[in-house]
């Protein structure tokens, strides 16, 4: 097990939805890590990415640090979700190699698996298949990721961890309706109809398709506890080990909200994967993680967050 507090750790993406609360669950175990925003190292440039590096030092780099969004917004910047993601992964994993860092555990997403896998998705079947196509950029970007973390832990000795994440959700996620994933839309449509005085309410697809979530204090925990307790490339996912349906979700954010309208489905927008829900056995063999957080709770928890702090932020 990593003494975390006597090592020096550097968190990418830090300052963004995820990463402020893998941040805090590190100050929770009195580990103060290195943070830095966009505007101060661009990880997709080498010189930058390189200099950030020399500086600091690190023992232990977690990588949150990504480009994507929503299959709206996967549809529309393919080249770039697909560019940007890789350029990150590749820079972070030949600067830990070069200035001596110790271990790299990077953030993965169910996004890399295939269309058609079977449920529940296995860490063996990852290669199986071609991932479902508005969200393969990203997807193939993340297995990347993976591919740098075995290969360099072969060739070079670096201790690499990969973390294959579902849908995150909670405060601070993303409520831009242009780049925002299902439950951050959802909020904010259901509460504008409301507000209006709506009759309808109009969402992607046709409702059919099934996710996994995972609260974000649950997935910051885990992957902390993989930084301080996992030593080996594999892969390893980390879910909830539930499953709802895009309709069942819609009926409970629109019931969370008060919105008394109609949902109507537009099936001229594509569905996505069909269903997603992870085998989670290895997570908690491994280290010891275990979702916690009940999908209903986390939904109040968001949206209470969202009407008291978020929405100054993203209704401006």
């Amino acid at each position: 097990m990593m003494n975390l507090r006597e090592a020096k750790v550097l968190v990418t993406g830090g300052h963004g939805f995820l990463g402020r609360h893998v941040v805090e669950g590190l100050e929770a175990r009195g580990v103060e890590p290195v943070t830095f925003g966009s505007a101060q190292c661009d990880l997709r440039d080498w010189r930058q990415t390189e200099a950030l590096f020399a500086e600091t030092r690190p023992d232990v780099v977690i990588h949150i640090a990504w480009t994507g969004g929503g299959i709206g917004y996967m549809r529309s910047h393919p080249g770039s979700i697909a560019r940007d993601n890789t350029l990150m992964a590749c820079h972070v994993f030949e600067a830990s190699r070069a200035f001596g860092a110790q271990k790299v555990v990077g953030v993965g997403s169910v996004c890399s698996y295939p269309k058609f896998t079977k449920v529940p998705f296995r860490e063996e079947d990852l290669w199986l298949g071609y991932p479902e196509e508005t969200n393969a950029p990203y997807g193939i970007s993340k297995k990347m990721m993976l591919v740098l973390t075995q290969s360099f832990a072969d060739e070079f000795g670096l201790n690499g961890v990969h973390l294959l994440m579902v849908n995150m959700y909670g405060p601070w996620d993303n409520f831009d309706l242009q780049s925002s994933h299902v439950i951050p839309a959802m909020m904010r449509k259901f509460l504008a109809a409301k507000e209006r005085g709506d009759a309808e309410v109009t969402l992607w697809g046709d409702g059919s398709p099934t996710r996994e979530f995972v609260y974000i204090t649950d997935a910051a925990e885990a992957i902390v506890l993989a930084t301080e307790r996992y030593d080996a490339p594999d892969p390893v996912n980390i879910g909830s080990a539930t499953e709802a349906s895009i309709h069942d979700l819609a009926t409970k954010v629109q019931a969370l909200v008060g919105f008394e309208g109609t949902i109507v489905w537009d099936t001229s927008k594509p569905n996505g994967q069909p269903r997603r829900k992870l085998d989670v056995t290895k997570a908690k063999e491994r280290f010891g993680f275990e979702a916690k957080m009940p999908l209903d709770e986390g939904l109040r928890r968001t949206y209470a967050w969202y009407l008291e702090e978020g929405r100054a932020l993203w209704e401006k």
